[in-house]
């Protein structure tokens, strides 16, 4: 497992989610996966420290999965060997007042990483192509010109809307952040069974809500959005990753060995010290130890 090709998540051509397993088709006992995570966690901290020092780059991690399909835990142990200076993680809930008096894209473009950093959105701005698509009638909280009821929002609009993302992420690309997309493609069984054990496990209560029953009952509908997203956006600068998400172990591992590998592709290195400084170091040790 540990020698898999990334290639084998990477979404390509037309995506039909009914041909892409919710769970890999090997099982590996939880410690193993631990211990091959824990690798991952070390050489990407270490990657974070270069790139950091080199300053021509930003990496944005874009995540996105049904409700339970483990996006909080996926942030936490893939990314907890990173320096926290070096990292924020946004969570895109429902827009608020003022964010819905700019466009769509506004509060994700201030959220965009610096050079040197990472940036890990948890739910992204495929929010904007989804939930809308699915739910319409939020797309008249916009207060967009010419969108006066839903009837007025067609295929054009939303093709549009498509147009727009991928503008705005070769954008990001050509100006140094490594976009890399993530789906946990998580079956609806399993997540019957985690929003069962949010009922059941009392410090898990707090997270569920009646609203993830409702949603659930339009799981075809999400899917055949997601499906025309992962098929019109993956590209080559910002790919998206479809990963087996029943398994949650075995999913962060994928993540994990994903961006790893996606960031070994670049030359980091870093910063070459200034001549006078090179050429001096034996005198400043010379003055540090005599001190």
């Amino acid at each position: 497992m540990e020698n898999f090709s990334v290639n084998e998540f990477l979404a390509t051509g037309r995506i039909d989610l009914s041909q892409w397993p919710t769970r890999f088709r090997e099982s590996y006992e939880e410690e193993i996966v631990e211990e091959w995570l824990d690798k991952v966690q070390k050489k990407l901290a270490k990657l974070q420290d270069k790139m950091y020092s080199h300053n021509r780059y930003a990496v944005l991690i874009c995540l996105q999965g049904m409700d339970t399909a483990g996006k909080d835990s996926l942030i936490r142990e893939v990314f907890k060997e990173l320096n926290v200076r070096g990292i924020v993680v946004h969570s895109f809930k429902t827009p608020t007042s003022a964010e819905l008096e700019h466009d769509y894209l506004w509060r994700h473009y201030l959220a965009l990483p610096e050079k040197g950093k990472f940036a890990v959105f948890n739910r992204t701005h495929y929010e904007n192509v989804l939930v809308t698509r699915v739910h319409p009638e939020y797309i008249l909280n916009e207060n967009i010109p010419g969108i006066e009821s839903v009837d007025q929002i067609d295929e054009a609009f939303w093709d549009s809307r498509f147009e727009s993302i991928n503008h705005f992420e070769r954008h990001l690309a050509q100006s140094g952040t490594l976009v890399l997309k993530f789906f946990l493609n998580l079956g609806k069984e399993e997540q019957r069974q985690r929003l069962l054990r949010r009922l059941d496990e009392e410090k898990h209560n707090w997270k569920f809500s009646p609203g993830d029953l409702r949603e659930r009952e339009l799981w075809d509908r999400y899917m055949s959005c997601y499906e025309d997203l992962l098929s019109r956006t993956s590209h080559e600068h910002a790919p998206w990753f479809v990963v087996p998400a029943d398994d949650k172990p075995l999913a962060r591992y994928i993540v994990g060995k994903v961006i790893l590998e996606s960031l070994e592709q670049y030359a980091f290195s870093y910063p070459e010290l200034d001549d006078e400084v090179r050429n001096n170091m034996a005198q400043y040790r010379r003055d540090l130890e005599s001190e």
